[in-house]
């Protein structure tokens, strides 16, 4: 939901400082601020053991940004410029034309952090200490050490049947955490094609 309005202010052509907050985002993707001074930001703001912490610290990716930066960049001027002289001002023209327009680009972004998001266990882990709130990568990964544990149990009671049960937890946790995702990529579908069309038709 953020990244679209600040992809809009750096595609604009008469925005100033637009080449210091590229910079600046591009500095970020080499060098971040670390994993401890995230934790203590998110404590000091009182976020710790909240789900809003694990939105917050994933809400902005540079990489999407820059791609949709790129793509807002494409679209005709002569859109805006008929839009500006029929008095819309930089919202409408966000929301009336630049969105519409991209929406090839809005749906592989999406799905791209909807798959980034429901992988995530790492940064739940570190901010969520109840277990209620823990997403369900996070469970599944317990799981998958018990699993382990199990397999090792096995080695040294060569039991059959434990083994057996330790690789049926490990597939049916990897088939519970990818169904989700292969039942989106059919209504996307259409989205990468008409970005695959567009782009052919630009050259």
């Amino acid at each position: 939901f953020t990244a679209p309005e600040y992809s809009y202010v750096l595609s604009r052509k008469g925005y100033k400082l637009k080449k210091f907050f590229m910079l600046f985002i591009v500095f970020t993707m080499y060098f971040n601020g670390g994993m401890i001074p995230t934790f203590l930001l998110v404590r000091s703001l009182g976020l710790l053991n909240s789900r809003l912490a694990i939105m917050i610290v994933g809400s902005v990716g540079t990489w999407n940004m820059i791609i949709m930066r790129t793509a807002f960049q494409s679209i005709p001027r002569s859109l805006e410029e008929s839009a500006i002289i029929d008095g819309a001002n930089d919202f409408a023209i966000l929301t009336k034309i630049i969105l519409p327009t991209s929406k090839a680009t809005l749906a592989v972004i999406t799905l791209f952090y909807a798959v980034g998001q429901w992988n995530s266990w790492f940064n739940p882990m570190i901010y969520l200490q109840s277990r209620d709130k823990y997403p369900l990568q996070l469970l599944l990964r317990e799981i998958l050490i018990m699993g382990s544990k199990v397999e090792g149990g096995a080695e040294v009671q060569s039991g059959i049947g434990i083994n057996y049960l330790g690789e049926t937890i490990k597939y049916t946790t990897i088939i519970v955490s990818t169904l989700p995702i292969l039942f989106v990529y059919p209504f996307a579908q259409k989205y990468f094609v008409k970005g695959i069309m567009m782009g052919s038709l630009k050259e």
